[in-house]
């Protein structure tokens, strides 16, 4: 059985980012070049320093520009705006107007444009304002970026990396707030990547851009502001993560839960919570990569655990969880100890109201209550 479809409110995750002013006054921020000056931070004795996923972006992307002329930035606002959320912010005075362009509101346009840029030799990243907008131009990710290196014979590579915020927001109604990690993850050729942290941002972002195949990176609008530690080597340029490789979180014996995105920072409260309430000792994976998915870490820790839950945004029909379990099925089946369950966002368009807009996506309490059923506690 799929567990319960409508929950509690969903925790705002925006953390202020790390004030300026804490800083030496030689190492303020300018508006000219924040990339040179957040380099520049002071670093704690273990040498790692606290990272907003925004600034983690921004960081891949511009290290990426600087050692690849061929890559460029494209799409609504990205430029003199600084971005729609300020990832791209300074690369407009620190790479100029020829490799990071505004575009029109014509989403369909300027994504067949960074298609036909990639099919011509060059390394596009195709920023949506939302993956909600990039509906208006599905047809060339699929049916131009993905399938075009198969139907050639692998002869034309296309690499072009698009990426913006994905899943639900705060407050913007159902035409914005929806998971569509699931809907790329079921296409041949495309690879989707889904980072949390801010390594995660950094070192998957420049897998993306450096991949001669089309990725969508599903990035999401609540983590933008929220700081995470950064260590010394995801802080060096040549810092990369590997496509299709999950990450344990939090090891553990008793059960595993799989999640993504912003459901990671969730499943870690939770599993600290069941530890404090139960004893119970949960491992957290974190996906990282929808396609490819890492089936290999997932049924390893099944096998030590027995119980399986997965945990997304998403809708529960047909979703990231629905595949998870059938996984599980088919390569852990003699693992099980228990039934696996999913815990899902409701099947419901995202509401506009925030009293129903916080009972549509799971929250701490619900993996809590779903793991202490699933475990029998």
């Amino acid at each position: 059985m799929a567990a319960p479809r409508l929950f509690r409110p969903a925790a705002r995750l925006l953390s202020p980012r790390i004030s300026s002013a804490s800083l030496h006054p030689a190492f303020q921020r300018s508006a000219c070049s924040p990339s040179i000056l957040r380099l520049r931070t002071y670093a704690t004795e273990s040498s790692t320093k606290e990272v907003t996923v925004r600034d983690a972006l921004n960081e891949a992307m511009s290290e990426e520009m600087e050692s690849n002329p061929k890559v460029f930035l494209l799409g609504e606002e990205v430029a003199q705006y600084n971005g729609a959320y300020k990832v791209s912010r300074g690369l407009l005075d620190r790479f100029g107007p020829k490799r990071v362009i505004d575009t029109p509101i014509t989403e369909a346009g300027f994504c067949g444009l960074a298609v036909g840029a990639a099919l011509a030799g060059l390394h596009p990243i195709c920023e949506f304002m939302t993956f909600n907008f990039a509906m208006q131009a599905i047809d060339q990710i699929i049916n131009s970026a993905a399938k075009t290196h198969y139907m050639s014979g692998g002869i034309q590579p296309c690499n072009v990396t698009f990426r913006g915020p994905n899943g639900f927001a705060a407050g913007v109604g159902a035409q914005h707030s929806q998971d569509y990690a699931a809907w790329y993850g079921s296409i041949p050729g495309l690879k989707v990547l889904v980072p949390w942290s801010s390594e995660d941002a950094k070192g998957l972002l420049k897998a993306a851009i450096r991949d001669p195949n089309p990725v969508v990176f599903l990035e999401n609008e609540l983590l933008y502001g929220q700081a995470f530690p950064m260590s010394e080597a995801a802080q060096k340029n040549d810092f990369v993560l590997p496509i299709g490789k999950a990450k344990i979180e939090r090891p553990g014996k008793d059960l595993t839960i799989v999640t993504l995105s912003r459901n990671v920072g969730l499943s870690l409260n939770a599993a600290a919570e069941l530890k404090q309430k139960y004893g119970v000792e949960a491992e957290v994976i974190n996906l990282r990569s929808i396609k490819p998915l890492d089936v290999e870490t997932i049924i390893k820790s099944l096998k030590k655990t027995g119980r399986l839950m997965s945990v997304e945004s998403g809708f529960p029909l047909f979703g990231v969880g629905s595949e998870i379990l059938a996984l599980a099925m088919e390569y852990g089946f003699d693992y099980l100890t228990a039934p696996a369950v999913r815990v899902t966002g409701a099947d419901v368009p995202t509401p506009y109201s925030a009293g129903l807009e916080r009972m549509s996506f799971p929250q701490e309490d619900t993996i809590v209550s779903q793991a202490a059923k699933l475990l029998r506690l």
